[in-house]
């Protein structure tokens, strides 16, 4: 009979934001509560949280497009070393599907690629089509993903010289009910606010950075249970972005620094309202991997108490994704920390063991 692999992991463990057990047992990488027969082959203490969860993130993207496998699995080990052990891939050109059978790497749930207007979006990222496209083009993602779809709401748009709308809202509804009857839902890329009211109601789930959320739309936000995932990190440049453009395009340049002087203001009345928000980097592309940390830090500057904000990147995300945190039988991901990050967000930035499948990596 072949001996079982079992992990003990003691101290403080986080199931949930008021459920703390003593201890739990990875036992052939699955959580168990129940002390197994078979003494473990090692024992690890400190505070427990199940893998953290970057709910926008890229992995096989960089500033020009797609990556090879040895970028790829870079970019995954960056964030597994930062403790995340959950991503939402919000879109990506490459096939990231072989991480899938690695038992080392994150576990990913993918938007499949994001879905653009013709020359609307960054070069290479994006399958670039027209409105009567799109209907087609989102069921076909929603095949290709794992219950998500991309679709770029907004984008500069060189004629008017600012931020506009990409789509139609007759087309919108027509592709987010196609997406829906795969069993996806759909999340938006926006940053201004023109596309919000079409997408809202053509049935959008979610939008990915939000800085244009105002205060006429938070409304239906909550009554529709539309999620946001502000990518604070990310919305940190746009005054570099608004600085490069700005001779060519000085209302788009003006429009930015506008979204991002008000940024913490908008994700607090989000917030205030009772608008779902998750953590979410938007790594990959020009961003660097592995900030989930500093992600979560930021959303307490606007208004979300230090345990919101934990629960943003862990039990609430989780749920939210549909993937299981610490509970029996569920695979054995989890970080250890030196301190309570209840009390202390900055511990997320020195995870003291990360566990993936039961394995310390």
């Amino acid at each position: 009979m072949t001996e079982r692999a079992v992990l003990h992991i003691k101290g403080r463990v986080l199931v949930g934001p008021d459920d703390v057990r003593d201890e739990l047992w990875a036992v052939d990488g699955r959580v168990t509560f129940e002390r197994p027969a078979a003494e473990p082959s090692a024992t690890l203490t400190g505070w427990a949280l199940p893998g953290l969860v970057d709910a926008h993130c890229h992995v096989g993207l960089d500033a020009h497009g797609a990556v090879d496998r040895d970028t790829s699995e870079k970019q995954a080990r960056t964030d597994r070393d930062a403790g995340t052990l959950l991503i939402r891939d919000a879109g990506s050109p490459a096939d990231t599907r072989w991480i899938d059978d690695r038992d080392d790497l994150p576990k990913i749930i993918r938007a499949g690629r994001h879905i653009a207007r013709t020359r609307r979006y960054i070069r290479n990222y994006a399958h670039e089509i027209e409105p009567g496209d799109l209907a087609a083009y989102a069921a076909a993602e929603a095949r290709r993903g794992d219950g998500w779809v991309k679709l770029v709401g907004d984008w500069i748009d060189r004629d008017a010289g600012d931020l506009t709308a990409c789509w139609p809202g007759d087309a919108l509804a027509e592709a987010i009910a196609a997406a829906h009857a795969e069993g996806a839902r759909v999340t938006a890329h926006c940053f201004a606010a023109d596309s919000l009211p079409d997408l809202l109601a053509a049935g959008i789930d979610c939008v990915e950075h939000a800085t244009g959320l105002t205060e006429d739309l938070v409304p239906a936000f909550v009554e529709r249970g539309v999620a946001i995932v502000p990518t604070l990190v990310n919305i940190a440049t746009f005054p570099r972005l608004a600085l490069g453009g700005e001779a060519k395009f000085p209302a788009w340049s003006a429009h930015m620094r506008r979204l991002h002087a008000r940024r913490y203001e908008t994700v607090g009345a989000a917030h205030d309202a009772g608008i779902p928000i998750y953590v979410g980097t938007d790594a990959g592309g020009s961003l660097a991997h592995g900030l989930v940390a500093e992600e979560t830090l930021e959303l307490t500057k606007a208004g979300l108490t230090p345990l919101e904000a934990l629960a943003a990147t862990t039990w609430s995300a989780r749920a939210w994704l549909g993937r299981p945190g610490l509970t029996e039988g569920a695979p054995a991901d989890l970080v250890l920390y030196e301190a309570d990050p209840r009390t202390d967000l900055r511990v997320l930035a020195a995870p003291a063991h990360v566990v993936l499948n039961g394995r310390v990596v």
